[in-house]
């Protein structure tokens, strides 16, 4: 019985999705090979692959945009991903494209951010001479960290789609393309709500150039920004959004990079964090004998000690990087 569900859901897509979605029955592929699933198709296999790893998880305890906020509502880097992963499978199925594919890239494609957001990141890329990408370390981490230096084996597309998730990149599906565009609406409206959640802007601070196309609340900018991307990419080969909505869409994260992004009051504590980690960095590669066993087993393996250390740092919550700071560099109190 079993051993049909899985092929009986491959003929499920060829009669239900869009000629231009990617079939599971037609992926290219894991880096292993390894038997096929009873049940679930190539990419709902990924799919959960990627919700029980650890470094899913871990995301819960990252900063999105705003360090250490006090108070319950605003975003991490979890939140955010479930953001962009509803965003992106609604529009992948008004398109008629494969859900799975898309959630599995979109809850995979911010995993190997550091602690501390963006600006952790930024870090990293300076003392790191192979350079650090956090698109490209979600690849990694879930190909070469998890499960103990095994990996998580995931399929081609869903790799790609992970690794070319950033402005710069070019999905080879369109399902990859899907969640490049749903990143960027998520970020920026939910970075507007948390704005205006911590007092930082309001409503009216915000141009009328841009609201006046996409909307004069958080709501009704998501919920235009989604037809518009699906309205400009029916029966199409690419993933677009049209000319006023994307000019509109830049022009407002400019701005909000000129008033919430770069200099806010959100981001005073921004060069403490660093500082921090440059610190970290320092020490684990003055001591590599201090990192976890499963970052050991990573040089023993052939990973140069620069990039186990970037490997462990980025792996860090910020709530771990700030106590592994305290334990290494704050002095303790003792009495006789």
């Amino acid at each position: 019985m079993y051993s049909c569900i899985r092929e009986m859901l491959e003929n499920e897509e060829r009669l239900i999705l869009s000629p231009y979605a990617a079939f599971s029955s037609e992926s290219k592929g894991r880096g292993r090979e390894e038997p096929q699933d009873d049940i679930r198709p190539v990419y709902q296999r990924d799919r959960d692959r990627i919700i029980h790893s650890k470094a899913f998880r871990r995301m819960k305890h990252k900063t999105q945009v705003f360090l250490s906020p006090e108070g319950d509502h605003y975003r991490t880097r979890l939140t955010h991903t479930l953001e962009v992963s509803q965003i992106a499978r609604t529009i992948a199925r008004a398109l008629r494209l494969n859900e799975y594919l898309t959630e599995a890239i979109a809850l995979g494609h911010d995993i190997g951010h550091t602690p501390f957001g963006h600006s952790g990141e930024a870090v990293l890329n300076r003392l790191c001479r192979e350079g650090f990408v956090h698109s490209e370390q979600s690849v990694r981490v879930l190909e070469v960290i998890e499960k103990g230096g095994l990996g998580l084996n995931l399929t081609h597309e869903v790799k790609d789609g992970i690794r070319n998730h950033q402005t710069s990149g070019s999905p080879c599906t369109l399902e990859g393309q899907v969640v490049r565009l749903a990143d960027k609406i998520a970020y920026l409206n939910h970075d507007v709500d948390d704005a205006m959640r911590a007092g930082l802007l309001t409503e009216g601070d915000i141009p009328r150039e841009y609201t006046d196309v996409l909307g004069h609340n958080v709501h009704d900018r998501l919920s235009s920004l989604i037809h518009d991307v699906i309205s400009s990419s029916e029966n199409s080969s690419h993933i677009s959004m049209s000319g006023d909505f994307m000019e509109a869409m830049s022009g407002l994260r400019k701005w909000m990079f000129a008033n919430v992004y770069v200099g806010g009051k959100a981001k005073e504590e921004e060069g403490k964090a660093q500082q921090m980690i440059e610190l970290l960095f320092n020490y684990y590669m003055d001591h590599p004998e201090a990192l976890t066993g499963e970052y050991k087993d990573l040089m023993e393996k052939g990973t140069g000690k620069e990039r186990a250390v970037c490997d462990y740092i980025s792996g860090m919550t910020d709530t771990y990087a700030i106590e592994k700071f305290e334990e290494l560099f704050v002095p303790k109190g003792w009495k006789f």
